[in-house]
């Protein structure tokens, strides 16, 4: 008779991979992309970075965009949104802080999986979804309640506001090829964005008209 395989034997009961075993993998797999690109970027690679085999990769992660997504999920822990009750400071502190717009660390992983947004719809569709989708869910909530306390005018196109600042920052980083910093987000918060929200209030001028 054989003898039935040892647990984590092919054919027997695999063990999950989690925990810290998880973590490994997810910062092999940024080290990995930040250094080829994610169009370079194979299972294989990131096996031998994380010192795993593939068939470890593949019984957590279904496929490479599964994988790289939950390893950008990884690097900010999840928190409770920022509601320091006032627009310009919840600004500051989601943009400025560790993870955000001027954390270079999370501009250059970005900055490698630029091109695959446009070559892989199964990647950018989950990057979307999971990756900007949070984030940008964020920043709206930042906006939705400044109107709510009525810092901003109730006809202000939220879908039209919530994108515009990190639409200049990675403008800037992309386009211009300069580093945005915490001075340069501070300045289009200040000189951009609450003017903009600012303009969607009535003005005395025109409270002055309607009333007479």
């Amino acid at each position: 008779m054989t003898p039935a395989p040892p647990p984590g034997a092919e054919g027997g009961t695999r063990p999950r991979v989690e925990g810290d075993r998880e973590q490994e993998i997810l910062d092999a797999t940024l080290a990995t992309l930040a250094e080829v690109g994610y169009d370079r970027l194979t299972m294989d690679a990131v096996a031998t970075a994380a010192r795993a085999s593939k068939a470890t990769l593949y019984r957590r992660w279904s496929s490479k965009p599964a994988l790289v997504i939950d390893a950008l999920k990884s690097q900010k822990p999840a928190h409770a949104p920022v509601d320091t009750g006032n627009l310009r400071e919840d600004l500051l502190a989601t943009y400025c802080g560790m993870g955000g717009q001027a954390d270079q660390e999370q501009i250059a992983i970005l900055a490698s999986v630029i091109t695959a947004i446009a070559r892989d719809a199964d990647f950018a569709e989950a990057f979307r979804r999971d990756f900007i989708g949070p984030k940008a869910a964020v920043t709206a909530g930042i906006f939705a309640r400044a109107r709510d306390r009525g810092e901003i005018g109730p006809d202000v196109d939220l879908d039209l506001i919530t994108p515009a600042l990190p639409g200049i920052v990675l403008h800037r980083q992309f386009l211009l090829g300069e580093p945005p910093d915490q001075a340069f987000i501070t300045r289009v918060i200040d000189q951009i964005i609450l003017p903009a929200v600012a303009a969607g209030q009535p003005t005395a001028a025109t409270t002055t008209s309607k009333d007479a």
